[in-house]
């Protein structure tokens, strides 16, 4: 009976270490069990949005799941951003950051309602684009050096629009004046979109916005690009000079990139990153992304963690040099 007893005992033991294994492991063997909400901090329409739905629409073709697409604009993209921080770290509450949301705006404005390394989970880098500098045809300069005298010669005279106080659309003007020791008045809008509409209309004179979204303008003859923010040309507009062939070094790319919140699980961030490059590498939306002149990246988690913090800090670099204060 004694036997008896101590076998009832282990087994029961080795089923109840069973069950709480199985347990453990339901939450990610069933990710997910229900819709996917992807967070944009930035308005429909834009470079942003465009990719977030391309890479929305493999994850849920992936999962059989729906994934949707929350446009929670404002405060250059802190109010969505924000929003992720602060849910759930269950998988369910995803963002699609950006070079503003996750380094350019941490690095110039201390008062952010969240923290770029401390409040998310980095899953993956989905893609990276230069941005382009592009001028209203009322604007006499042909070329990046023609530019730069005319700024020269005109000193506050010309302007330049951004998506907002510390996007990376801002800091891109604010680094091209730096290295070209020239003045230009920043004029701030709440979004690309309205910024690029003042331009159209010749009320803003140039914007160093995502080739995604101005490259369309430029092909139509609504703007005048003279040069790209990328270290070479890029393969989209190769006959546009990269704005580092006049000024060495000058470099602006944006990005964007899947963030979950601080605490979700390890496997289930594998699991998102796993379809996440699976689906940027897929030969639709590599064609898509080149199209819009950017180039799919698909990172893995660690990878995606490590440029987060080396594009934070060369931010803050341009930051201190530029002696950039946001009021």
């Amino acid at each position: 009976m004694d036997f008896a007893w101590k076998l009832s005992i282990a087994l029961l033991l080795g089923l109840g270490a069973s069950a709480a294994s199985a347990q453990s492991n339901a939450p990610t063997a069933a990710y997910p069990a229900r819709a996917v909400r992807l967070i944009v901090p930035f308005p429909p329409g834009g470079a942003t949005d465009v990719i977030a739905r391309l890479v929305g629409q493999k994850l849920a073709e992936a999962w059989s799941q729906p994934v949707v697409i929350d446009n929670r604009a404002g405060a250059t993209g802190a109010i969505g951003s924000e929003l992720v921080a602060r849910a759930a770290p269950d998988g369910y509450t995803l963002l699609m950051g950006t070079a503003s949301t996750h380094s350019v705006a941490p690095a110039v404005n201390a008062r952010l309602p969240y923290n770029n390394l401390t409040d998310y989970v980095p899953v993956s880098l989905v893609a990276t684009f230069p941005n382009m500098l592009v001028v209203h045809p009322s604007v006499p300069a042909k070329s990046v050096p023609e530019f730069i005298a005319l700024l020269k010669a005109n000193p506050g005279k010309y302007n330049f629009a951004s998506s907002g106080p510390g996007s990376s659309i801002h800091l891109a003007g604010e680094l091209f004046k730096l290295m070209s020791g020239t003045a230009m008045t920043h004029i701030p809008y709440k979004g690309s979109a309205p910024a690029l509409n003042d331009l159209l209309a010749g009320q803003i004179h140039c914007i160093f916005d995502n080739m995604t979204t101005v490259w369309p303008h430029v092909q139509t003859g609504r703007l005048r690009a003279l040069g790209v923010a990328g270290r070479e040309r890029s393969p989209v507009a190769p006959d546009v000079p990269a704005i580092a062939e006049t000024l060495p070094g000058f470099e602006a790319n944006s990005w964007v990139g899947l963030f979950a919140p601080a605490g979700t699980a390890r496997d289930i961030v594998q699991k998102i990153s796993s379809e996440a490059r699976r689906g940027v590498a897929t030969r639709d939306v590599a064609q898509r992304l080149r199209d819009l002149g950017a180039a799919g990246v698909g990172s893995a988690p660690e990878e995606f963690a490590g440029f987060v913090k080396k594009d934070t800090a060369r931010w803050r670099d341009v930051v201190e040099k530029a002696r950039i204060v946001l009021e």
